[in-house]
């Protein structure tokens, strides 16, 4: 873990309550990504990663960060931070995919329970949305593993607190993102129920609120979430870009 209070020549000599911020955000954010396995302290995550993200594009704006990145040394390893932004942009946008397309197909098989008097849903519909489901497992599971991949190549920049800051939310990002998919997905056990559960509404009506929590609601929270946090993505990305172009 980083020093936090070890400023570089590149800080403030004082420390800044932007910084601090920062700081704050993420020291709260390591102690609950480990834990970040239900629908619910996904989407809180999710809102701590976008409230990180828009007071790191407000760090961008002061004049010392600004400074740092246009000089030498910042040329050097400001590429790297762009990669790295572009990558979690990226992953983003491919998670809110993931989620719109499972909560449309779950919405599909709803409403042919629906249209069958709330008992079952026809045949058809339910093979479409197994394999729906199939589908996007194995999507999920096939950029995760490129995701792997990508992570354990990413270069490691100097140790420059800003860089060291940056660096550290890209992880954090990467580990609440590939929860989130992974919930979605329904690969962890907790999930397998969960969708199990699912899978017996297909049959019964009884079960119809409890579905309803563990699947549309919580979905459409996480898609929601994952739709905020592109939005700071895309900004702090931009904030990264305008300073390479002054």
């Amino acid at each position: 873990m980083a020093n936090f209070h070890s400023r570089s020549n590149s800080f403030p000599s004082q420390s800044h309550p932007i910084i601090n911020d920062v700081e704050d955000h993420l020291r709260r954010l390591k102690s609950t990504e480990a834990t970040s396995t239900s629908a619910t302290s996904i989407c809180a995550n999710l809102a701590s990663l976008r409230d990180l993200h828009e007071c790191i594009n407000n760090m961008i704006q002061m004049s010392s960060i600004q400074q740092a990145l246009s000089n030498e040394q910042g040329q050097s390893w400001i590429n790297e931070l762009l990669e790295g932004s572009l990558r979690l942009v990226d992953l983003c946008e491919f998670s809110r995919d993931v989620a719109c397309s499972t909560k449309e197909s779950v919405q599909n098989l709803e409403s042919s329970i629906r249209r069958n008097g709330g008992e079952t849903a026809a045949s058809n519909d339910i093979k479409a949305y197994v394999a729906s489901r199939k589908k996007i497992t194995k999507l999920v599971n096939k950029y995760i593993k490129n995701l792997k991949s990508l992570t354990k190549n990413s270069t490691a920049l100097p140790d420059i607190e800003f860089g060291t800051m940056l660096k550290e939310t890209e992880t954090l990002v990467f580990s609440i993102l590939k929860s989130a998919l992974t919930l979605i997905s329904g690969e962890k056990e907790k999930s397998k129920q969960s969708w199990s559960l699912f899978s017996h509404f297909t049959q019964t009506s009884q079960v119809h609120s409890e579905k309803d929590d563990v699947c549309s609601l919580n979905i459409q929270a996480v898609e929601e979430g994952l739709e905020a946090l592109l939005r700071s993505l895309i900004k702090t990305r931009v904030s990264l870009l305008n300073v390479v172009s002054h």
